[in-house]
């Protein structure tokens, strides 16, 4: 009997004990998070009363503009944004060396349906499609022939095709919340249109502009090429251009003359931009925030991706304001070319895993400077739900400023680093405007909100510093 008394005794002290371990772990716990909430309370106050991204875009995109790679406008970019890193208390700024492909516009494309039994000869808004020849200063004109797929290409053979323009006509998904899934559902026909097309002997190609508005604004992008079939001028159409084009296709056959201009270059130097800060206690881990420093040429890259840009460059500054140095090597890298062949982030990746690095976690911001929403996450298979779950338990944090977590992809420039075992994260602002400006020269200064730019860079330091303070494993 004294025996189990003694064992009962025995086992309520352990019980106690044990009870106010857990207290006492839930109370550092609370003591911490209550710590950390008001540091990033401080990170989104000193943005929106602080911070500098915003007069950094404007000179982005007035005093450089816009910045096709291999242009003087990519070039005056990179020595731009070299000086300005200088100034900010990076430990080292460089640059790093790519070769990038190099095509130039000439004059603006036109277009226009010719002599149509229904409304006589009117012109089109049209641009012609990043890496494409041009066709000629006389033109080209032909029947048009409109499509919904690549598959339907295929199905129309060369006697349904050759001799005439392609018309790829299948609208971004309206009713897809997630416009980046929109864009991805349609952005095939643009891609690899071309490439199709050519093969079965079209003279030209004509897409309908990636938007899910109704409007008068053609979209330029980059297209695919291959040695294996001709290369074919390829031009975007606006989408109310679009659906006049089809309605009238309904009732007969519809000729459309085109002009324009592209050359396709020879390949020339290049360069990303870095700032680094090493890591005070685990250097051997980085954690790097990118966007990318060239733009299409026909608007200044406002959205896309100056504002990505500026975000990167804002995060150091910010936490260097508020006295917190970064325990891990902190980078800011400026990728160049990704809008027409990533060149920039494959030379960032093949120099990186010669070095043997770690990225413990990558963010790019490559979706504008609208209102945050949260960050997307992607990861090698065998790490990825440990550090998935790692960072929604700082959503108590996050939440209060409207950010959340989903899984998905992080952004084309670091994109291969996946291999190194990482964390990789996209920055996801509200969407439902981006494409009202993507590609087009619509996208300048003016339409970058200077507050929901501000709440972008406030975002992305939080999760760096707190991904920075408490690491992934």
């Amino acid at each position: 009997m004294e025996k189990t008394s003694t064992f009962y005794s025995d086992y309520g002290i352990v019980k106690r004990i044990f009870l106010i371990a857990i207290l006492l772990s839930f109370l550092v716990s609370l003591s911490a998070q209550q710590e950390d909430a008001k540091f990033v309370k401080r990170i989104f106050d000193q943005a929106l009363t602080e911070g500098d991204c915003y007069e950094w875009l404007r000179h982005l995109t007035k005093d450089v503009g816009p910045r096709l790679a291999g242009s003087p406008g990519a070039d005056a970019a990179v020595h731009s944004m070299r000086r300005l890193m200088d100034t900010l208390g990076f430990d080292t700024v460089y640059l790093q060396p790519c070769t990038v492909p190099r095509w130039d516009r000439g004059a603006p494309a036109s277009g226009r349906i010719v002599n149509n039994a229904m409304i006589g000869t009117r012109p089109l808004a049209v641009v012609s499609l990043g890496n494409t020849i041009g066709t000629g200063p006389e033109g080209i004109t032909a029947p048009i022939v409109e499509v919904q797929s690549l598959e339907e290409v295929e199905e129309l053979g060369r006697p349904g095709v050759a001799g005439r323009i392609v018309f790829f006509n299948r609208p971004m998904d309206p009713t897809r919340l997630n416009t980046f899934a929109a864009y991805g559902g349609a952005v095939d026909q643009r891609g690899f249109g071309l490439i199709v097309a050519a093969r079965y002997g079209a003279k030209a190609v004509l897409v309908r502009s990636m938007t899910t508005g109704n409007d008068d604004v053609p979209h330029t992008g980059g297209v695919a090429l291959i040695d294996t079939v001709p290369k074919i001028p390829a031009l975007s159409v606006s989408t109310n251009d679009a659906n006049l084009l089809s309605s009238l296709l309904g009732n007969g056959e519809v000729r459309v003359h085109l002009q324009s201009n592209g050359r396709i270059l020879p390949p020339v130097p290049s360069y990303n931009v870095i700032g680094e800060i090493r890591g005070t206690s685990h250097p051997e881990e980085i954690i790097l925030v990118g966007g990318h420093l060239d733009s299409w040429d026909i608007g200044e890259g406002a959205h896309d991706d100056g504002a990505g840009v500026v975000h990167s460059l804002q995060v150091f500054p910010l936490l260097k304001q508020l006295g917190y140095r970064p325990q891990r090597t902190f980078r800011c890298v400026l990728f160049m070319n990704e809008e027409n062949g990533l060149a920039g982030g494959r030379a960032y990746w093949e120099a990186s895993n010669a070095a043997k690095e770690f990225h413990l976690a990558a963010i790019e911001s490559d979706r504008g400077g609208f209102t945050p929403r949260g960050f997307s996450a992607q990861g090698r298979e065998d790490v990825f739900t440990d550090y998935f779950s790692r960072v929604n338990e700082w959503l108590p944090i996050l939440e209060p400023y409207g950010l959340m977590f989903t899984t998905g992809g992080s952004g084309a420039d670091i994109s291969g680093l996946k291999s190194q075992g990482g964390l990789l994260l996209g920055f996801i602002p509200d969407s439902q405007r981006y494409f009202d400006f993507h590609h087009t020269a619509a996208d300048v200064f003016e339409v970058v909100n200077k507050r929901e730019l501000e709440l972008g860079a406030a975002s992305i330091t939080s999760l760096v510093y707190l991904i920075d303070k408490y690491g992934l494993r």
